[in-house]
């Protein structure tokens, strides 16, 4: 075991630098300049900036040489940096990428965590009893769930939910954390928080069981006609625990693999569900970086979840060995 992890370690270091400089690469290469937008806004305030201001500005940056050349220099440069755990300055927000990382990570992941409990807690139960009641009533109403799940897209169900219960009845605010002069302070802020935060958690909720209730409802068909499963029931076991201790069991194996996509998307947040509710989360602060060319900001944020990525997919072969006693990690 320890062997295996040590390969693996290994192996995502090389990975985690390949996907660096692809990263580094295709930022380098988007038609957004952080520098032309600053002249542009300065341009447009009525000041004129003679060559020598710009020239200059590039050079502040680090973006002088936009060769090809001067782009590999340009990535070599932030991985000397990366080595002595420098992230850089955010151009946009003029904090070091980990300060604004550190500080808008809380929204997000307390609606992805929130979300994901909720998630798993509906579709997993929903997927199991539409399995064991093929055709059945349940059956149909998980397939229209799950047609649900995939066909709306988030941005369409947050403005429906937003119109029925924030600008119809009212029982919801409609944008952001708090509400606009709030001088609310301990239980009474966290309460608030809450009142904001259940709407973009229903909507992450409703759109993601769907996917989650097909595999499990798929998976648990699938184990259900196989032979050792017949098997035990010709014993004369319990359906329940034939249900429970040895379908369900060898359908957490297919589960298990999302696991390597669940630890990042805790941190990444949600950028369209944060556009249409204002808040003020990683996915949020990502988006606007991304569309003012914000390398540094980009670079680290992507990096973070490309290191969560590796280590989700770690976990996800280490739990193989737990849920599969047949599986071995050499």
């Amino acid at each position: 075991m320890v062997k295996y992890i040590a390969k693996r370690l290994g192996l995502s270091v090389l990975i985690l630098l390949g996907v660096s400089l692809i990263i580094y690469v295709l930022i380098r290469l988007m038609p957004v300049d952080f520098i032309e937008n600053k002249i542009l806004a300065m341009n447009q305030g009525g000041a004129t900036v003679p060559q020598e201001t710009v020239d200059a500005l590039y050079a502040t940056y680090g973006l002088e040489d936009g060769s090809f050349f001067g782009i590999i220099k340009g990535y070599f440069n932030w991985l000397l940096n990366i080595c002595r755990f420098d992230f850089g300055t955010s151009f946009k927000y003029g904090l070091p990428v980990t300060d604004v990382i550190v500080s808008k990570m809380g929204v997000s992941f307390a609606v992805a965590l929130i979300a994901t409990i909720f998630e798993f807690m509906i579709a997993i139960p929903l997927g199991i009893t539409a399995a064991t009641h093929q055709y059945s009533f349940r059956d149909y109403l998980v397939t229209v769930l799950v047609m649900i799940g995939i066909s709306l897209p988030s941005f369409f169900f947050g403005q429906v939910l937003k119109g029925i219960f924030s600008y119809g009845l009212g029982w919801f605010p409609i944008s952001g954390m708090v509400e606009a002069g709030s001088s609310s302070t301990g239980i009474a802020l966290l309460f608030e928080y809450i009142h904001h935060m259940i709407l973009p958690i229903f909507t992450i909720v409703i759109l993601s069981i769907g996917p989650r209730m097909r595999m499990t409802r798929t998976n648990m068909l699938e184990v259900l006609n196989s032979d050792y499963i017949r098997t035990a029931r010709a014993k004369g076991l319990k359906e329940s625990k034939v249900i429970n201790k040895h379908a369900f069991r060898n359908t957490l194996i297919p589960l298990v693999t999302t696991l390597a996509g669940l630890l990042p998307s805790l941190f990444s947040g949600a950028i369209i569900t944060e556009q249409v509710f204002g808040l003020d989360g990683i996915g949020n602060v990502a988006l606007q970086a991304m569309n003012a060319g914000d390398i540094p900001f980009i670079m680290g944020y992507n990096m973070f979840l490309a290191l969560l990525s590796v280590i989700g997919v770690l976990l996800s072969d280490l739990m193989y060995a737990v849920v599969d006693p047949r599986v071995k990690l050499e």
